[in-house]
């Protein structure tokens, strides 16, 4: 099962008490705080859960699936996801039961 957006609105509001409309609008202020974050290059770190970075990549050889043909593709921008020791230590844990 996926984690949406609308899954998370509505524990927020559950467990906080909180109307729908107030449950939304903290979780579309804080994914606009990640994302201009991001946008300026600064990192987002999350403690207890992990780091997003961007990550510059150069310009490299690549093929075009469909015609085989080499081609070079353009240096561009990545967002990259690093987790946390202890989300690391609970998921391995988790997995080993």
């Amino acid at each position: 099962m996926t984690l949406t957006k609308t899954k998370i609105v509505e524990a927020i509001q559950n467990e906080n008490n909180f109307t729908k409309s107030q449950a939304k609008e903290s979780v579309e202020i804080l994914i606009e705080l990640i994302s201009k974050s991001l946008e300026s290059g600064e990192d987002v770190l999350l403690t207890g859960f992990g780091k997003f970075s961007v990550k510059n990549k150069a310009e490299r050889k690549g093929r075009n699936p469909a015609t085989g043909e080499d081609m070079i593709l353009p240096a561009r921008k990545v967002i990259t996801f690093k987790s946390s020791g202890k989300l690391r230590d609970k998921i391995n844990k988790d997995a080993e039961k």
